[in-house]
């Protein structure tokens, strides 16, 4: 089934010892026998090839975990996860700048946006305008309770108002004519002295439209001033004396 080999695989040569110039191969190895015919060999082949595959295997998934492989590569292997992720970054950052400066495409302008003004909690430094056409301060006449009274058929809240403020507030009744028609001062009780009661006109809206109170209803706005000129309530619609007489009575 084979031919024993003389220690270079060949044959024996006549004489039995070594071919000329080629030495033996190692004692330790044994009698090496060559087979006739190859396929005699086909175990062996399967096995070492079954061998080689696992050991693909092996280094294919030491690659994918990120290890080093067996032969002494690791530093190469290291560093293949970090430029990866380097390039991805420096990808990312490339992509982003193209967008920003590629021709066509025109960047939108910042707009700053801003909150919306609230109503000012102290009343506005204006001028009204009394009967007679000369200018009031409004401040001047302050502490007071304003009431807008455009369109509003108020002379009992103006009145009841009056009745029940303490001694030193104004009543004050804002129309936007351009000259107010004279309203003569409403009694109060004696024990609260004698009430004051101006009519002012607004005829440019200012006091509306600084105070962001809206446009003329059917009911009066009030507000409620105090001598600093702070507006401690405003009651938006009212025909009542009841919906502020509790803030009224403590105002100064």
């Amino acid at each position: 089934m084979g031919t024993r080999g003389n220690g270079n695989g060949g044959s024996p040569h006549d004489g039995g010892g070594p071919s000329d110039g080629v030495p033996d191969l190692p004692p330790e190895w044994g009698t090496v026998i060559i087979p006739d015919d190859p396929s005699e060999l086909a175990e062996e082949i399967a096995a070492v090839r079954r061998d080689l595959q696992r050991q693909a295997r092996r280094e294919a998934w030491r690659r994918r975990l990120g290890r080093a492989p067996r032969g002494g590569k690791g530093s190469e292997t290291s560093l293949r996860v970090p430029l990866m992720i380097m390039s991805i970054a420096v990808l990312a950052t490339l992509t982003s700048l193209l967008a920003m400066i590629w021709p066509g495409q025109r960047l939108e302008p910042a707009v700053e946006h801003t909150a919306v003004a609230t109503p000012s909690p102290v009343v506005p430094a204006l001028d009204l305008i009394d009967v007679d056409g000369s200018p009031v301060s409004l401040r001047g006449l302050l502490p007071a309770a304003v009431l807008l009274t455009d369109g509003c058929e108020c002379a009992d809240l103006v009145a009841d108002t009056a009745t029940a403020a303490r001694a030193g507030i104004t009543v004050i009744t804002v129309t936007g004519a351009a000259a107010p028609t004279p309203r003569a001062s409403t009694p109060r009780a004696p024990e609260f002295g004698t009430a004051v009661v101006r009519t002012l006109a607004d005829p440019t809206g200012e006091l509306r439209g600084q105070l962001r109170l809206g446009t003329p209803g059917t009911a009066a706005i009030v507000l409620l001033v105090s001598g600093t000129g702070e507006i401690r309530r405003t009651v938006a619609a009212t025909t009542s004396i009841e919906d502020f007489r509790a803030d009224l009575a403590v105002l100064v």
